[in-house]
């Protein structure tokens, strides 16, 4: 049990290797998710504002973010479907990282 700790990898850790390595990993899709989940909150309490707001240009405006917003989102899911995810462990190979107590551990197993 004492070496599965060991092999494990922190999400924070996965997210720094998925943003620094090629491929998507899935804590990084995670964060990516709840970042456009916060987007949309902020995009929709910006919206409920300007309606309010005596001046329908700014509305025009959180429009055009919104859909901005979704685009990219969009696009993102689509680039995901056609690549797929990366296993973590793969992206900490070609970046060079490796845990070296743990792949001693697995030299002597």
């Amino acid at each position: 049990m004492e070496g599965h700790s060991q092999n494990k990898i922190s999400s924070a850790e996965a997210i720094l290797v998925g943003a620094l390595s090629s491929g998507v990993n899935a804590p990084t899709w995670i964060v990516l998710q709840m970042t456009f989940l916060l987007l949309a909150c902020c995009f929709s309490a910006m919206l409920y504002l300007a309606f309010f707001s005596s001046d329908f240009v700014i509305v025009g405006h959180v429009l055009l973010l919104i859909t901005i917003g979704v685009v990219l989102f969009v696009l993102l899911n689509r680039f995901l479907a056609e690549t797929g995810f990366v296993p973590i462990e793969q992206q900490m190979q070609e970046i060079g990282i490796h845990k070296p107590e743990a792949t001693e551990k697995d030299k002597r197993s």
